[in-house]
């Protein structure tokens, strides 16, 4: 399975930008998380794992990906909260959608309780700082996969 990891704007900041926030890994941490657990999972899965922090850019992404991905886990920091493009763009290309992201958005200010995301994603996870990937990752494979303990326990 091929699995297409977006991570939005700022995120290449990650472990300088508001620690008490984000934490203080960096993108490239979360990055090897994601890496080393597809290493251990006994499922044959690629990532491919993209960064921008231009919102047209991350819809010519996905649109470039749109024969390729199987699913797509994606962290659209704060286009989360305004960009419909993204979201038309996640809906084109017809496949399984997780939404991810550092902090627990609904704690924060009300104008991050909204996203134009989670309407068209197969769930969000949230909250839990860098290991929020690998519980997505997690539900991204057992989203592609046949579910089996197997896929629950990876």
């Amino acid at each position: 399975m091929n699995i297409l990891v977006l991570h939005g704007p700022n995120l290449h900041l990650l472990g300088k930008r508001q620690p008490e926030i984000y934490g203080h890994l960096t993108l490239q941490d979360i990055n090897t998380m994601l890496d080393q657990f597809v290493g251990a999972s006994p499922h044959d899965v690629v990532l491919k794992i993209l960064q921008s922090n231009h919102e047209g850019e991350i819809v010519s992404i996905i649109g470039n990906h749109i024969d390729w991905a199987d699913g797509i886990l994606i962290n659209p920091a704060a286009y989360t909260h305004t960009s419909v493009a993204i979201r038309d763009a996640l809906s084109t290309v017809a496949v399984p959608v997780v939404e991810v992201h550092l902090s627990n958005i609904y704690a924060r200010e009300e104008f991050r309780h909204h996203s134009y995301i989670s309407g068209i994603a197969e769930g969000v996870v949230s909250g839990f700082g860098a290991y929020s990937y690998i519980l997505a990752l997690q539900a991204m494979i057992h989203i592609l996969g046949p579910v089996t303990n197997e896929n629950l326990d990876s």
